[in-house]
């Protein structure tokens, strides 16, 4: 939330279509299915200010890379088609998560060592091979 009380990302982006938390709000929710409500000081039930919306396209990888996670429609991707969360083949939100790489570095990293040697091995038994081939030629001649 920043200091005008909308909703945005951790970058500071604001949300599409924009959320504002009242300033009598004493605490927020968001539901999976993206609902955001409210408690205001001197109310019994929770207030309902907005919905974050999830949008998908028909070529998700004809999207545009601008970096820092954000991504621009092109004529390759398509329109976006914006719905509520877990409708669709939607993903959910979960409230106080963010997002983290799924990609373990240093697993990866042993991965690639252990394919590099495998290619330094079978690189060298075809080098024997090939040597092996070459000598049975040398003796037929």
């Amino acid at each position: 939330m920043n200091g005008e009380g909308a909703v945005v990302t951790n970058e500071g982006y604001l949300l599409s279509p924009q959320i504002t938390i009242p300033a009598g709000a004493t605490s927020t929710s968001i539901s999976k299915d993206g609902i955001v409500s409210v408690m205001v000081a001197g109310q019994s039930a929770a207030q309902q200010v907005g919905t974050i919306e999830t949008a998908t396209f028909n070529n998700p990888a004809g999207l545009r890379a601008m970096g820092g996670n954000l991504f621009v429609t092109s004529t390759a991707s398509g329109d976006p088609t914006v719905g509520a969360p877990g409708t669709e083949s939607r993903g959910t939100i979960q409230q106080g998560f963010v997002e983290d790489s799924n990609v373990s570095v240093v697993e990866e990293m042993v991965n690639m060592i252990l394919g590099q040697r495998a290619y330094e091995a079978n690189s060298k038994v075809v080098k024997a091979a090939d040597e092996m081939l070459a000598q049975t030629n040398a003796i037929v001649r």
